[in-house]
């Protein structure tokens, strides 16, 4: 379904340190970016109707199933390059990625 990595595993349970009452992490998709989607990240303190909730050990992530569609089979990892730290998405189904990496197209 999703895949995320050990390094953005620890960004996330580091930065939830400092987010005190938001128990989720949310990863969603919206219209927009310079490719048509982009993803976006953060914290979230109650789950919708149409989340997915997914545990990785102390990490609980929420996904709402229409931004699933398009992250499904993706990897999510945490990124310290020259650029910048960021989160970066692997994904299987974008044809097209924009130099951040935040937007994508299908």
């Amino acid at each position: 379904m999703l895949d995320i990595s050990k390094t953005a595993l620890k960004r996330i349970k580091d930065v939830s340190s400092k987010n005190k009452g938001k128990r989720f992490f949310r990863i969603s998709v919206s219209g927009g970016g310079c490719q048509g989607f982009s993803y976006e990240f953060k914290f979230d303190s109650k789950k919708n109707d149409d989340d997915k909730l997914l545990n990785f050990s102390e990490i609980e992530v929420l996904i709402d199933t229409t931004s699933l569609n398009y992250v499904s089979g993706s990897k999510l990892d945490f990124v310290e390059d020259m650029m910048g730290s960021y989160f970066k998405v692997s994904n299987p189904h974008a044809t097209s990625t924009c130099g951040c990496g935040t937007s994508f197209s299908i």
